[in-house]
């Protein structure tokens, strides 16, 4: 049966409906229009510190988070290996495109080097993605970790490729039309573009028929299997659609940075993605964008403010740890289910008898 095939699956409307208000609420909440205003408005109120290496940065992390939210959220999978797939389309943008290292970068085009760095770090994932799934649970997390920690290796000990741990540097960034889109501001506008579309993307197919078919896979795959879809096809398809996704987030980055490195690539920063994903939660499309705004707030600030006060500034992420184990604790659904809970705690308490607690 194709992947896409909804014949036979079809859900009960008080579960569609709850399916689509979760992933259309954003979109029809005057909130949400507001923040979208904002964001667009921003290069006018930020100055480019906080422009890029707030914003900017905080968008990159959560379209890359936002890959492992759709395998996790929709697909029931865990994948350690998304931040891999971002920093190996990042390579594949160095490696292929012009860089200050011109005995390893072939000096292509960027409107060439970009597609393809995008398609092999798609299949790169989509590989990955077909080892995973042949497993479940905690093996599916160890698998996907190796693979992290396989290709961190690789690209420290490879010079011919990779560079080494020196890694590649002063890479080239698109210049057309007489702009430099690596300029704050453009640059800025191109992240807020990629971001948007990522993010209307997952919502979009989460009520598709192809969503809707993994979430069944998800929540019961044999019954799924019983009704003639093929699980590890879903599977696969979505691990392609979410190594897509890493990739954008990882070509963004190096456009950013200009240099990638396999620092950029080690499983402390794969385990950083997985920690964004879960406290800003992984039920909601915004969820990952809010752990990244916090992450990078953390990242960047607590550090002085640690130092101000006579602490050893490398201990923000035992701040950062310290967050994640009270959000795992008391909101296993992150931030955005701190939020749902309060919005529904707000819309009933009017509706009991006498309109309001008795004490």
């Amino acid at each position: 049966m194709s992947v896409t095939q909804d014949a036979r699956l079809q859900p009960e409307p008080a579960a569609a409906a709850a399916m689509s208000g979760l992933a259309g609420a954003d979109f029809g909440n005057p909130v949400a229009w507001v923040i979208a205003f904002v964001l667009i408005v921003m290069p006018l109120i930020a100055n480019g510190f906080f422009l890029v290496e707030i914003f900017g940065t905080t968008l990159i992390l959560g379209v890359v988070a936002l890959s492992l939210m759709f395998l996790a959220g929709y697909g029931g999978m865990v994948s350690l290996m998304q931040l891999t797939i971002a920093g190996f389309a990042g390579y594949m943008t160095a490696v292929l495109g012009a860089s200050g290292n011109a005995n390893i970068s072939l000096g292509w085009p960027w409107w060439l080097a970009t597609p393809v760095a995008l398609a092999l770090a798609t299949l790169f994932g989509t590989i990955g993605g077909a080892l995973a799934v042949r497993t479940e649970g905690i093996y599916t997390i160890m698998i996907t970790l190796a693979i992290a920690s396989a290709f961190y290796y690789f690209t420290n000990q490879n010079w011919v490729i990779f560079n080494g741990h020196t890694g590649i540097n002063s890479v080239v960034t698109p210049h057309f039309w007489g702009v430099d889109w690596r300029a704050d501001v453009p640059f800025y506008y191109v992240v807020l573009a990629v971001a948007a579309l990522c993010f209307g993307a997952v919502s979009y197919l989460s009520r598709a028929p192809f969503g809707l078919a993994l979430q069944g896979v998800r929540d019961n795959p044999r019954r799924m299997a019983a009704l003639g879809f093929n699980v590890n096809a879903h599977r696969v398809a979505a691990y392609a659609f979410a190594s897509f996704l890493a990739a954008l987030g990882g070509v963004l980055q190096v456009w950013n940075y200009r240099q990638i490195s396999p620092g950029s690539v080690g499983v402390e920063r794969a385990i950083d993605i997985l920690i964004i994903a879960i406290v800003g939660g992984i039920t909601r499309p915004i969820g990952p964008f809010i752990g990244a705004l916090i992450f990078v707030l953390l990242r960047t600030f607590t550090l002085d403010f640690l130092v101000a006060i006579g602490l050893d500034g490398n201990r923000f992420r035992l701040l950062i740890g310290l967050g994640f184990l009270v959000i795992v604790l008391f909101s296993p659904d992150g931030i955005v289910g701190l939020w749902e809970r309060w919005r529904r705690r707000g819309h009933s308490s009017p509706a009991q008898p006498g309109g309001g607690r008795h004490g």
